[in-house]
């Protein structure tokens, strides 16, 4: 079951990445390059804030994934550029290395874990808890004012007329980026009906929403925690303590 499911993964997200690599090239060839200013119109910007902070948290966990600071780097500068083809490569990438065993077991938990020893990952964990409770909420205010913002603004995102090449590739982007983070929220969620919820949650307002279920996990971990146990389901931050601690 558990080697099914790491198999359907790892298939999945070489699917979403094919699918937003040739959504990235169509839409070059078809409407060309991005950087052009008649693009940046106030919806897009917005839908760029609620892309980004997905992707800032995405990285967070990249960060704490990789052994050395230049690999990470270099993914979080691919993952800035490139969006969810590097999401989806670097989710292929670790499901790769997993071995037989690690398959059978918990593909998703040591997915998420990152192979340094303990005492590695406490020294490279700088960020509290109680300091990324803040900056999640920071986060999620932030989206949220500039939600209100573009609709009291520009009116409503349901309008044809917004609907250019560049924001659909970018709706595609972001939403394989929500298909990642909903995979971790079922992961997390015991209760298949909460799973549900927070993802049709994720679905409809995005950022805000993955900053909330942050905040909310992060409430269940102690001061002394380190702050990268919110990554894993309460099962399994026991199979941590019992292997690590």
């Amino acid at each position: 079951m558990a080697q099914g499911l790491a198999i359907g993964l790892r298939t999945l997200f070489m699917v979403l990445g094919c699918v937003i690599t040739a959504t990235v090239i169509y839409t070059i060839v078809t409407d060309g390059l991005p950087f052009r200013k008649e693009l940046l119109t106030p919806w897009m910007a917005a839908t760029l804030i609620d892309f980004y902070i997905n992707i800032l948290a995405i990285g967070a966990w990249i960060l704490y994934k990789e052994s050395n600071w230049i690999s990470a780097i270099i993914w979080i500068a691919l993952l800035v550029c490139l969006g969810s083809i590097t999401t989806c490569g670097y989710i292929v990438l670790q499901f790769l290395k997993l071995s037989h065993q690690e398959s059978l077991q918990d593909p998703i938990y040591f997915v998420l874990l990152s192979k340094r020893k303990n005492s590695g990952m406490e020294s490279k964990s700088k960020l509290s808890v109680a300091s990324t409770r803040v900056l999640f909420t920071v986060l999620g205010c932030l989206m949220l004012g500039t939600l209100i913002y573009t609709i009291a603004t520009d009116g409503s995102p349901f309008r044809k007329d917004l609907l250019t090449p560049w924001l659909s590739a970018t709706l595609v982007d972001f939403y394989i980026n929500v298909v990642a983070l909903s995979v971790w929220v079922a992961y997390k969620e015991s209760n298949w009906m909460n799973a549900v919820f927070w993802i049709i949650l994720l679905i409809c307002f995005g950022s805000i929403s993955t900053c909330a279920y942050i905040v909310l996990q992060l409430f269940h971990l102690s001061s002394e925690d380190p702050v990268f146990l919110v990554l894993f389901s309460s099962r399994s931050r026991q199979v941590y303590h019992s292997f690590y601690i």
